[in-house]
């Protein structure tokens, strides 16, 4: 399975850097992972965010294959338990998808094109985390989908 992130700005505390990168190893095995950084806009005028969300997906669409699996990440999306996530992507694979993107908005959020492409727009909480934190927060959450899936310990 190819799971790629793509998320907008990047990991400035090496903490959550060397988090990240410990997960990318222990990953290794399961799957091929790529993370993918987009330039945020500066916000400069509040007035302008839909034109800042806009500019951000057009950096973000070319990197979506046709074929992939789009999974955005919205306060509103859908909430899983680990278990649920992991027969999600479980399921995924089954029906023949080799390509997940998992999509992460910056500080504006995501503008309407990229979460009308969807196929799931998932939500860790109602609470708002900052795009370094869920980026761990989630590549955490697959590397504890893919050992439920394989039964092995690490979950419990």
């Amino acid at each position: 399975m190819n799971i790629k992130i793509i998320a907008v700005g990047k990991i400035k505390e090496q903490y959550l850097k060397d988090a990240i990168k410990e997960y990318e190893k222990r990953l290794s095995p399961f799957c091929s992972l790529s993370i993918v950084e987009v330039q945020p806009e500066q916000i400069i005028d509040e007035s302008l965010i839909i034109k800042y969300k806009n500019i951000e997906a057009e950096r973000i669409l070319p990197l979506i294959k046709h074929n992939s699996f789009v999974i955005t990440l919205e306060i509103n999306g859908k909430m899983f338990s680990s278990e649920d996530f992991a027969y999600k992507l479980k399921q995924i694979s089954n029906d023949g998808i080799n390509d997940i993107i998992f999509i992460i908005g910056g500080a504006n959020g995501l503008d309407d094109e990229i979460c009308k492409i969807s196929n799931l727009k998932l939500s860790f909480s109602k609470m708002t985390f900052t795009h370094q934190m869920i980026r761990l927060l989630l590549i955490e959450q697959i590397y504890r989908a893919f050992k439920i899936m394989n039964n092995e310990p690490y979950h419990r």
